[in-house]
């Protein structure tokens, strides 16, 4: 009995002083413990996720990869699996298990080591949460009591859920949703119970029992969880046989990217960034969608990339990257004497491996070494056929290269010059050459990194909703992105702007301005200034619509000379530049002033929409990782009126509205709902509007007659002949000694910008010869928007190709639907050559647009009348190609 009372006395103690000592390591850590609101409310760090408006995947940033999924979308395969290995008594305990933790003790005395943890699944996701992974007392006791306030806070369903969404589980996969992408590029509902099993035996250790790192001891693991289940009941022997004897199918995917589109993302990924932080926007789980479709998207990228190649390749080959054998001897310059150069020529020879040395393998490897960017794949040759050759590529695949993916690598010598069109495959490569390949028109060739570069936006002209926005040649090469970022000379792009200012101050789509030379004498300088047409040819007298057609330089000086310098800057403004960046001279008038393609873009809406001024954006709506909508885009709308009062009077109060809307950027914020649809400020008329619009309509086609001698062309008439459209218009661009090349146009639904240049400013476009095997190739019809393309490069052959294959995608599916005319536009019959009025109705004639009042008052007298079919013609040529 003295025994026994000296025992309970011990129990009593322990138990008082246990109980003691657990209430004071209680309140030590008791600061260490979450608060009720953040066990009710945890975030999880799910990564930001970019789509296209459509919906597909362009982006994710965040280190963490996670897909949050409901409780109710997990198979029940997987539950199973996870309790059975990971806590089978988790719907009969308190967020502790005792047996468990006896087991974990008992283990701990006999071998003296921490072997296991006894660790719930509510331990574990405390654990995850707020704790770390350091294998100490402190930690497991703190575990004990927030797994014990997270049990009285959550169902465990809830807990269940978080578990399931938190679990670190490998190659930066938290949550099972993200660990079924990475490992098998697939959602949780489409995994097989071998699959399942593997997942579900990850969470003790990621790093070393997943299936990519350690396969042989995944295949241990999964059998463990597999014995679980069916020590558990909760599969067949045949399932576990089965699944058991499952091959190892895991491989790492990366996000599901649906549409690689980083110019676009990278600009909505910064905006995220500065509205809410690095840290918010890359693990808040937001779902940021575009106003960008994915078809315009891609249509956009695909036409600049091929834009880019067809330049470079008319402008010739500049050889193999490298050789892997037959390496060529390279002559030595610094060496005078013949015997050293033969000497040097001897080891250049000997250092040269030889085929024999290099097998699959190595050919590969070196390869997987050669800089490269989508859509180029490195290659070696294999074998040089006469027109011919045979390729191995990165991608271990042996391609054969045809004569028509070959023959229009003639030498590069400058930008200016070509060499000769070579006539066999050898003057090309030879056997070892490393080279650079392309997919085109399904059909593989030559192909190599370009210098050039280029940059393409397209925006809604109703609203300013980014439709496609490109940056330039790859992302991978160059963060730069040329379409928001780049500000260069836009050349007779900014033409419209100056005659919509005309058209302002009493001109006319009929007036007639001189088209002669230029030469002014500057008493300041010592210089004359004499502006050329480009090329530089020059038709005496003509009409307004005809000379923006043909884009003539002197007629843009006369018209801003007529409507004066500081008015013209300020009507220029109108359309979105900033006007301390608007030259003060008049080389305003030909395009000296440098804007970026969005700029550019922003500004041809105005006279796409009848004359206003919408603000480009590029987020559509932003939602939370289970889809509740966070904020949605709330921008003006052309129209007159939206919900509020527009119309002349903000024409005349357009300086402070323009810096209204410069002052008020757009701001994410949570809403409910949007509000009523704004208005957005009227800067032209839509008279105006619609007249510009008309004259560049004729800048996109051929006008006039042949046979009556009225034919011409506008600069950018390839457009129309292409496309099969009336209802486009367009302004072609071009800087002096093509340094900048552009295209601008639009259907009144759809405004597009195209620039192709140098990012080094000095380097010319320069000009291509003809390149005979092309026309060769198909002689009835050049590819006037392909490589056959000869002379100086100018914004119709330069840019325009890019912003036409772009159209042929966009207008698909688009009805025609020209431009609405507005009230108080009148159309009447005016002699073509003085724009008189004429009672004629014959060639010599045809119909305008006019603003009423505006329209001529008198008519041509028959002296007057000039017949462009009686004239004798000087050119005896016939007409450029169309079709």
């Amino acid at each position: 009995m003295k025994y026994i009372k000296y025992l309970i006395l011990f129990i009593i103690v322990s138990t008082i002083v246990g109980s003691i000592a657990l209430v004071g390591i209680y309140f030590y850590i008791k600061p260490d413990l979450p608060s009720v609101t953040v066990l009710k409310d945890v975030r999880l760090q799910t990564p930001m996720r970019i789509y296209t408006h459509d919906g597909k995947l362009i982006s994710q940033y965040g280190v963490k990869r996670r897909i949050p999924v409901k409780l109710e979308e997990v198979p029940q395969e997987l539950i199973d699996a996870v309790i059975a290995t990971e806590d089978s008594r988790f719907y009969d305990h308190y967020g502790i298990d005792p047996i468990g933790i006896m087991r974990a003790a008992f283990n701990l005395a006999i071998t003296g080591e921490k072997q296991q943890g006894a660790s719930t699944l509510s331990m574990q996701l405390a654990r995850g949460f707020f704790l770390t992974r350091e294998k100490t007392y402190i930690r497991k006791i703190k575990e004990i009591f927030i797994a014990l306030h997270m049990e009285q806070e959550l169902s465990k369903q809830e807990i269940l859920e978080l578990y399931l969404n938190k679990v670190e589980l490998g190659h930066r996969s938290f949550g099972f949703g993200a660990a079924a992408q990475v490992y098998y590029g697939k959602p949780l509902a489409k995994l097989n119970l071998a699959q399942i099993a593997t997942l579900a035996g990850l969470p003790q250790a990621p790093s070393v029992l997943n299936p990519i790192s350690r396969p042989q001891r995944s295949v241990e693991r999964r059998r463990i969880v597999l014995l679980r289940m069916l020590d558990e009941k909760l599969i067949t022997r045949a399932q576990f046989d089965d699944a058991v004897s499952q091959p190892v199918t895991a491989r790492k995917h990366g996000a599901e990217i649906e549409l690689d589109a980083p110019y676009l993302a990278d600009l909505i990924y910064a905006e995220m960034i500065e509205i809410y932080g690095k840290e918010e926007a890359e693990t808040g789980g937001y779902q940021v969608y575009a106003t960008a479709p994915s078809h315009l998207q891609e249509a956009a990228q695909d036409a600049v990339v091929r834009n880019i190649h067809d330049y470079d390749e008319r402008h010739g080959y500049r050889g193999p990257i490298d050789y892997l054998w037959n390496q060529p001897v390279v002559e030595d310059e610094s060496v005078n004497s013949e015997a050293e150069r033969a000497d040097a020529q001897t080891q250049q020879a000997a250092a040269s491996k030889t085929r024999a040395e290099w097998d699959n393998e190595a050919i590969i490897a070196a390869l997987k070494q050669i800089e490269s960017y989508s859509p180029l794949i490195p290659a070696v040759v294999l074998e040089v056929k006469e027109q011919s050759i045979t390729v191995l590529d990165e991608n271990e695949q042996t391609r054969v290269i045809e004569w028509a993916g070959l023959d229009w690598a003639r030498p590069y010598i400058t930008d200016s010059r070509q060499g000769n069109e070579p006539e066999r495959a050898a003057q090309i490569v030879t056997e070892g050459a490393v080279i650079h390949i392309r997919m085109q028109d399904e059909q593989w060739r030559l192909a190599q990194i370009p210098d050039v570069s280029g940059a393409f936006v397209a925006i809604d002209p109703q609203n300013g909703a980014v439709q496609a926005v490109v940056g330039g040649y790859s992302f991978y090469q160059s963060q730069f992105n040329r379409a928001t970022q780049a500000k260069r000379q836009v050349g007779s792009n900014i033409k419209p702007f100056v005659y919509s200012a005309a058209l302002e101050h009493g001109y006319t789509l009929a007036s007639v301005i001189n088209d002669a030379p230029i030469n002014q004498w500057n008493a300041n300088t010592g210089v004359a200034w004499r502006p050329e047409n480009s090329p530089a040819e020059y038709d005496g007298p003509i009409r307004m619509r005809k000379a923006l057609g043909k884009s003539k330089n002197v007629v843009s000086v006369r018209l801003l000379r007529g409507v004066g310098l500081d008015a013209t800057v300020k009507h220029i403004a109108r359309f979105g530049f900033n006007e301390q960046e608007i030259p003060r001279d008049e080389t305003v008038s030909l395009g000296s002033g440098s804007h970026s393609p969005l700029e550019m873009v922003r500004a041809m809406s105005v006279i796409a929409n009848g004359g206003f001024l919408v603000k480009p954006y590029f987020i559509d709506n932003i939602q939370d990782e289970y889809g509740k909508v966070l904020w949605e885009a709330n921008p003006v709308w052309a129209c007159d009126p939206c919900s509020g009062p527009t119309g002349e009077a903000e024409v005349k109060d357009i300086e402070a509205l323009l810096a209204e809307q410069l002052n008020q950027e757009q701001s994410l914020v949570a809403t409910d709902k949007k509000e009523a649809k704004p208005s957005a400020p009227r800067v032209i008329s839509a008279q105006n509007a619609f007249l510009v619009s008309e004259m560049m309509r004729t800048g996109v086609r051929a006008n006039g007659s042949w046979n009556n001698k009225t034919y011409w062309l506008g600069t950018g008439w390839r457009a129309r002949n292409i496309l099969q459209r009336e209802d486009i218009a367009g302004k072609t661009g071009t800087t002096n000694d093509s340094r900048d090349t552009w295209f601008s146009g639009f259907h009144h639904s759809l405004v597009a910008t195209a620039w192709l240049g140098f990012d080094d400013m000095n380097r010319k476009l320069g000009r291509a010869t003809r390149n005979q095997n092309l026309i060769n190739r198909n002689p009835e019809k050049y590819n006037w928007i392909g490589n056959a393309l000869v002379g100086s490069e100018d914004g119709a052959k330069a840019a325009g190709p890019a912003w036409i294959r772009f159209m042929q995608v966009a207008l698909q599916d688009v009805p025609y639907s020209p431009m609405p005319i507005p009230e108080d536009i009148v159309r009447v019959r005016i002699d073509r050559t003085t724009g008189k009025l004429t009672r004629r109705t014959d060639h010599t004639t045809l119909f305008e647009y006019f603003l009423q009042g505006t329209e001529p008052k008198s008519y041509i007298r028959e002296d007057e009348i000039i017949d462009p079919a009686e004239l004798e013609s000087t050119d005896e040529s016939e007409p450029e190609e169309v079709f």
